[in-house]
């Protein structure tokens, strides 16, 4: 019975394929510094377009050796809750709907209701 047994192949680790024939593209290494000193030199094809950046090991953005100075990208300002909420609201309505949930917050705590301002 084992001399019929089926044996697996190792069909899916073997490439039956060449390099005959097959030209590679010519090469240039390019060579990227990060703020920490870090140099990292990768290879790309002379007709790929070459990023002026590039990420190095630490995570920092290695800036590309002799290359044009990246483009500054800009930036929105960050915006605050008070920027968005004043974006919906005025200062007086803000001020409004302060004194109607103090009023309930008082209220509900069974103090005495204050008198309203006047302005």
């Amino acid at each position: 019975m084992a001399e019929r047994s089926l044996r697996g192949t190792n069909l899916s680790w073997l490439s039956f394929e060449s390099d005959e024939g097959v030209t590679f593209s010519e090469r240039q290494i390019t060579r990227y510094v990060c703020p920490d000193g870090h140099i990292s030199e990768l290879p790309f094809s002379v007709e790929a377009e070459i990023p002026s950046l590039w990420e190095c090991r630490c995570g920092k953005d290695a800036k590309l050796v002799d290359g044009p100075e990246p483009e500054a990208k800009a930036t929105k300002p960050q915006r605050t809750h008070w920027d968005m909420l004043l974006e919906r609201r005025s200062i007086p309505e803000l001020e409004e709907l302060l004194e109607e949930r103090l009023e309930l917050l008082r209220t509900s705590r069974g103090e005495k209701p204050s008198r309203k301002r006047t302005a």
